[in-house]
């Protein structure tokens, strides 16, 4: 007759779950997946492999009391904490502002879910997404360089206060005319924000990124710079090619036309 008793007893001590072991599971896989989407498509993703293997196999080596072995182990895992602030350092920094964005556009307090695991707004109206894609076509045919940042979950107040407050409907007309060359407000960036021009002339962070391409001017590298910063979705003309790219979390995008740009703010922003 089966014994549940002697089964758990031969049963090795670390293969025992309960519900708070699963649950316990289900919530780091969480992490670990939300950590991962904020680091998709850069450098840091092969570390953050090469961590989940590392530390797999000192699980394993643990699991089975290889006590030598478990204690050089500890000794790299414990110091290489500090490490991985140094190296994840931007990443840490988006999880964070991620995780305590409190409030939606509209000012309403939003439950600790939607802050974890929402990436998406619904804050472009089909209308205000044909004025912003008309007025980034009509600037790179005339080689008018531009920086526009629109936001998604983490506030990006701190940037609009840096420049002029214009609270704006957006209108291509007007967008083409901040960034004309002889206008006083062309120098810096825009920020969009609930479907309105929030603020014009705005500095962005510059990125430290070694990676950006030398090709790319101190435009694309601002943009890059408040991409890795926070989720904004940026877009950048070139004044000297005419070339449309895009960067989110720190990844310049190069884009063929208008037509790949109305994709990737679709794709971007839930409609």
């Amino acid at each position: 007759m089966w014994n549940k008793s002697v089964y758990l007893h031969v049963m090795p001590e670390f293969l025992r779950l309960d519900i708070v072991d699963i649950l316990d599971i289900i919530l780091v896989g969480l992490l670990i997946y939300q950590f991962y989407k904020i680091i998709r498509g850069t450098a840091a993703v092969s570390i953050f492999i090469g961590i989940l293997l590392f530390y797999f196999i000192w699980l394993v080596v643990k699991a089975f009391h290889m006590e030598l072995l478990t204690s050089i182990l500890d000794k790299v895992i414990s110091v290489g904490v500090l490490a991985l602030i140094v190296v994840f350092q931007q990443e840490i920094r988006r999880f964070l502002l991620r995780l305590g964005t409190r409030y939606t556009k509209s000012g309403r307090r939003r439950n600790i879910f939607q802050s974890l695991f929402q990436t998406r707004q619904d804050n472009l109206s089909r209308e205000l997404l044909e004025e912003l894609t008309h007025a980034c076509s009509r600037m790179a045919e005339r080689k008018t360089g531009a920086l526009i940042a629109v936001e998604r979950s983490a506030s990006l107040d701190f940037v609009a206060e840096t420049g002029d407050l214009i609270d704006a409907r957006i209108n291509r007309r007007l967008i083409e005319n901040i960034f004309f060359k002889n206008s006083p407000l062309h120098d810096g960036g825009i920020v969009i924000v609930n479907g309105r021009i929030q603020a014009a002339r705005c500095t962005f962070p510059m990125s430290e990124s070694q990676s950006i391409p030398p090709y790319f001017g101190m435009r694309h590298r601002a943009a890059v710079g408040l991409s890795e910063q926070t989720d904004a979705f940026v877009v950048v003309v070139s004044e000297e090619t005419g070339n449309i790219s895009t960067m989110q979390d720190g990844v310049i995008k190069t884009l063929s036309g208008v037509a790949e740009l109305r994709l990737a703010i679709e794709d971007a922003f839930q409609k």
